[in-house]
């Protein structure tokens, strides 16, 4: 009963006792698709007609449930390829009408993982038992879909109209053990317990021992009409106040609420409908074009597909205990790395330390973590003063100051200590790799290893190689950035690699905007309604005007013919306002940092126009808001298409994941590359040409942009393939 092509399917014994254990087999996860859902039906029809079948079992092969719909799928439907059911086939023709409505009961044995449809599956069975650490959850909110097999009207009847909200609105899973107290299982028992315990189960309901419950009925977890739609209307404004732009989350409440009102069979149809608009949405296929791409960060052509082995990195040494590498050393203790932290006296080395343990401390404040892995983790970390036990480490992690002699020097004293293997990495943001290495005679092992501030909490890597790093060396990192949880991108040597190159013109251009009129408040708050966590003035003030200068210098030296001078962070500096730090800098800081305007900052940019010789523009002072997204992003689209064509990038998909991971572009935007190509190439290139017409090359269209808009192909088309299809 295998679906065609191997694309799954589910196969099924009849035991003595009279049950029936259909098996779903759809490697790695068991993940459903049209193949497998035809094979459970005809599954279904065999043993509801044989008369050897009492009850049946549901279950997922080698120890996983079902990891949900196949993502692949929704890819298909959206470009074309893959044909649809019609609406309502699998969710009521199948799940409801004949596993839910079967004269024979069915019960969900659950291992592993029921995410999505799996969840929804196991749900439309007449009873659920779990191990206790399977993890069941409706994520589908994550890209931009609600659950659409039965998903918004079984949860909540199972485990109640909140905990379900909270369920499907924040794409948590919940363990088995917390599933049986919501109701969710009815039994937790271990893997190999597991089937037996199910068939038990479904003979004794059989026998009506227990309640044969269809899920999709039950009326006991739902509150009354008028209570409910509290509830729901609570949900609704909370998710319009977290994601204003977001339209996902309101159809699925919508879609709960029919089921309350109308009952949840014509529910099961909106939520269908429902299901059908939204794959096709713009959402749906940013979020879908960055889960495919997130995964496709660590396959790099040349390098990851030469069969190299990831050599075993254990014990790793980090030079500064400043922000960067207490975040760094927390990150890797946090993974059960062996830490070595070198600083140049004991009072840094002590306030490097400290950092580490201040944030452990925070996670075990969050309850994420106990007293006991405190102490285990801690126990992972130590302090030392010289080089003398970095004999045998595994890799060397930079973390000083952006200094390029006192890297020189640092690069040539490691050489001297560490052993023939270990891994010599920067993690420098600005200075180029080559320089740091110039010293050093084992250019191969050198490769920048560049955390964003928090190291421990933001989610991206940048590993850059020079021409000199060996392969080995990127697979080696690549694999401790999986163990550490990043996501990695492998870029080329530059001036900033591909974040903070691609983002440079991004303040530069906001600055561009304030000294011609626009309100830097209201840039700032445009920016942040476009979807960025916070606008480009309120991000100044948060790194701190000593390193946007220092950053924005290196541009300035790199790029002198496409930078925007303005003097107005240093006018701003000489009067020692420097941001959050100082409680002064675009805003001002209370006590709490919250951020309020400054009605003295006028007089900072009066200055900086009179220094830079630049007017007020009645256009600027009423610039729409269409105008400030393009004016600020369309130079970043520029850089990164420089970006791309340099080879930095090896591919588009890797700037998407690299603007939304490093600087927080709107995911549900689906990242730099992939929002531009929503526009076109010949737009964003006729107005960044009629800018720069005007205000000179600041704004100049990059000659690959030129090239790809002449031919009208996007943005994000490989190198290759963009000139095939030229």
């Amino acid at each position: 009963m295998m679906g065609s092509k191997n694309k799954g399917g589910t196969i099924m014994e009849v035991g003595a006792d009279g049950v029936a254990v259909i098996t779903i087999i759809n490697p790695p996860v068991n993940s459903l698709s049209f193949d497998v859902f035809q094979s459970l039906k005809e599954s279904y029809d065999e043993a509801l007609q044989r008369d050897d079948v009492k009850a049946i079992v549901v279950t997922g092969a080698n120890g996983k449930f079902s990891g949900g719909f196949d993502i692949t799928t929704f890819g298909g439907i959206q470009k074309g390829n893959v044909e649809q059911p019609k609406p309502g086939y699998i969710s009521v023709e199948v799940l409801s009408d004949i596993l839910e409505a079967a004269r024979k009961p069915s019960v969900a044995a659950i291992d592993g993982l029921a995410l999505g449809g799996g969840l929804e599956v196991a749900m439309a069975c007449h009873a659920r038992i779990s191990t206790p650490t399977a993890q069941l959850g409706l994520p589908e909110l994550q890209l931009g879909l609600i659950p659409g097999l039965g998903g918004t009207q079984r949860l909540p009847r199972l485990v109640g109209l909140t905990k379900s909200l909270e369920m499907m609105l924040t794409s948590k899973p919940v363990k088995g053990k917390e599933a049986l107290g919501l109701g969710l299982v009815d039994a937790v028992v271990s893997s190999h317990e597991l089937v037996n315990t199910a068939r038990r189960c479904a003979l004794d309901i059989f026998a009506r021992r227990k309640p044969w419950v269809a899920s999709l009925y039950k009326t006991d977890k739902i509150e009354a009409l008028g209570e409910a739609r509290e509830i729901l209307n609570f949900a609704r404004a909370q998710a319009q106040k977290r994601a204003p732009n977001l339209e996902y989350p309101l159809v699925c409440i919508d879609v709960i609420e029919e089921g309350i009102v109308a009952g949840p069979k014509a529910a099961l149809w909106k939520e269908a409908e429902a299901s059908k608009g939204l794959v096709k949405s713009d959402t749906c296929k940013s979020l879908i074009h960055l889960f495919f791409a997130q995964r496709g960060t660590s396959k790099i052509p040349g390098i990851t597909d030469r069969g190299l082995v990831p050599r075993q990195v254990k014990k790793v040494a980090i030079l500064g205990g400043g922000l960067m590498g207490s975040g760094i050393a927390t990150a890797l203790i946090l993974s059960n790395y062996t830490v070595i932290l070198k600083e140049v006296n004991e009072k840094f080395l002590e306030a490097g330390i400290g950092r580490v343990k201040a944030n452990l401390q925070s996670r075990v404040k969050k309850g994420k973590m106990t007293e006991e892995k405190f102490e285990k983790t801690i126990s992972l970390l130590r302090g030392v003063l010289d080089y003398e036990s970095f004999r045998d480490v595994d890799m060397v992690m930079e973390a000083v100051i952006e200094n390029i002699s006192l890297k020189q020097q640092i690069f040539a004293d490691l050489e001297k200590y560490c052993p023939p293997h270990c891994i010599l990495a920067s993690n420098t943001s600005t200075i180029d790799l080559n320089l740091i290495g110039e010293r050093t005679k084992f250019q191969d092992r050198i490769v920048g290893a560049h955390f964003f501030s928090p190291a421990h909490v933001m989610p991206l890597l940048e590993i850059v190689r020079t021409k000199q790093t060996s392969s080995q060396i990127i697979v080696d990192l690549l694999n401790v950035a999986k163990k550490i949880k990043k996501t990695p991108i492998v870029v080329g040597n530059c001036t900033g690699f591909a974040v903070n190159r691609m983002f440079f013109p991004y303040t530069q251009a906001s600055l561009f905007l304030a000294e011609r009129g626009t309100d830097v408040y209201r840039i700032d708050q445009v920016i942040t309604k476009f979807g960025m966590p916070i606008g480009p003035f309120r991000l100044a003030d948060l790194v701190g005007f000593g390193v946007a200068l220092a950053t924005g210098m290196q541009f300035v030296e790199n790029f002198p013919e496409r930078t925007y001078k303005s003097m107005l962070i240093p006018i701003m500096q000489e009067d020692n306002r420097a941001g959050e730090t100082t409680r002064k800098g675009f805003y001002l800081y209370d006590n709490s940092r919250k951020a309020n305007p400054d009605p003295e900052l006028k007089k900072y940019i009066e200055k900086s126009r009179s220094v830079s010789g630049v007017a007020v523009e009645p256009k600027f002072v009423k610039l729409s808001e269409k105008d400030i997204v393009e004016m600020i992003f369309f130079p970043v689209v520029n850089e990164a298409c420089r970006v791309f064509a340099e080879g930095i990038a090896v591919k588009a998909a890797d700037l998407d994941i690299a603007a939304v991971m490093g600087m927080g572009f709107p995911p549900y935007r689906g990242g730099i590359m992939f929002w531009a190509d929503t526009f076109g190439s010949k737009y964003i290139y006729s107005r960044l040409e009629e800018w720069s017409k005007t205000y000179g090359e600041f704004f100049k269209p990059s000659a690959f942009l030129a090239e790809r808009a002449a031919k009208s192909a996007p943005l994000s088309a490989s190198v290759e393939l963009a000139k095939s299809q030229l």
